[in-house]
């Protein structure tokens, strides 16, 4: 077995030293940001294909993740539960090609009480994970196999010439811009409003216009969202945007009309024209994952395994 040095400690990086650890290699993860203070901790965590190509791949991906949370979803500790929830359009809408993705996804119109002004949409079960608590899951079961999470800069590690390991995984999503000197890797900025729970079980989606719109409740709060704004550094939250989604989330439950706000939040999806997941050398490339960390996380983690091999 091989000691594998991961760099990046969000969901992809710390999926992918799990899944490494399992197999039995070394494994020690080193991060700029520790997992709380990563995108991944701001995310909803809906499982949901957005922002990720190409979709043969994304969607292979997206089904091994599925049946893995699915799985969690057994462990109250873990923070995955498995919930319903509908995504909805203005128009008439076909099939999402990552249908093959899902177990079983029903249609829903009009006269099924969809929110006014909408017509159609799929009704389906998918994970949804408390991503604190996730985080701080995948931490202990690395720690439980044996493998370490340490605080570098990716510029630290660089001077170390790779800090000695035989394999490298590369899962430092923005930082792939420096770690990997990829320029096509750039931000998607996303901004969510933490509201009180008001008693919503189900989640709503919407992602047909120019950004998307989702109501992600959870155990004692909801999160609503969101903006994609490309190549937008800036992580202060904007007041103006706040406003519009949380008119936008009402939209789909006029109950959050009322609703407490709790807080603010920003995070910087790590998005690129593909997802790249191979092989160089002694580097395993794993970023670019968009606004699809979570749901891509478990299947790129088992390819990453087999990309790493023996050593």
């Amino acid at each position: 077995m091989a000691r594998v040095i991961v760099v990046g400690a969000g969901v992809i990086g710390l999926t992918s030293a799990v899944r490494l650890a399992e197999a039995g290699h070394r494994v020690d993860v080193l991060a700029r940001d520790l997992p709380r203070e990563t995108t991944s901790a701001v995310a909803a965590a809906l499982w949901y294909p957005y922002l990720a190509l190409p979709q043969d791949r994304v969607t292979a991906w997206a089904a091994r993740s599925y049946e893995a949370f699915a799985a969690l979803a057994a462990q109250p500790a873990s923070g995955v539960r498995m919930q319903s929830g509908t995504e909805v359009f203005r128009e008439v809408t076909p099939d999402p090609w990552w249908l093959d993705a899902v177990p079983a996804l029903r249609r829903v119109t009009a006269g099924d009480g969809l929110p006014d002004g909408y017509v159609d949409g799929w009704t389906f079960v998918t994970p949804v994970v408390e991503m604190p608590v996730y985080l701080d899951w995948l931490v202990a079961r690395l720690t439980e196999l044996g493998g370490t999470l340490t605080r570098l800069s990716l510029g630290g590690l660089a001077a170390t010439g790779g800090g000695g390991a035989d394999v490298a995984v590369a899962c430092a999503g923005l930082g792939a811009r420096l770690f990997a000197e990829d320029r096509t890797v750039v931000p998607v900025r996303g901004q969510v409003v933490l509201l009180r729970q008001v008693g919503l079980r189900e989640w709503w989606l919407d992602t047909a216009g120019e950004r998307p719109t989702y109501v992600v409740p959870r155990a004692s709060d909801i999160v609503v969202g969101g903006t994609e704004e490309h190549g937008e550094w800036s992580r202060t939250p904007d007041p103006d945007a706040a406003r519009d989604i949380l008119d936008r989330a009402a939209t789909l439950v006029p109950a959050l009309r009322d609703a407490t706000v709790l807080r603010h939040k920003v995070g910087l999806r790590p998005a690129r024209p593909s997802v790249r997941l191979e092989r160089e050398g002694d580097v395993v490339h794993c970023y670019g994952h968009g606004g699809a960390g979570i749901t891509l996380s478990w299947g790129c983690a088992d390819e990453v395994v087999e990309l790493v091999g023996s050593g």
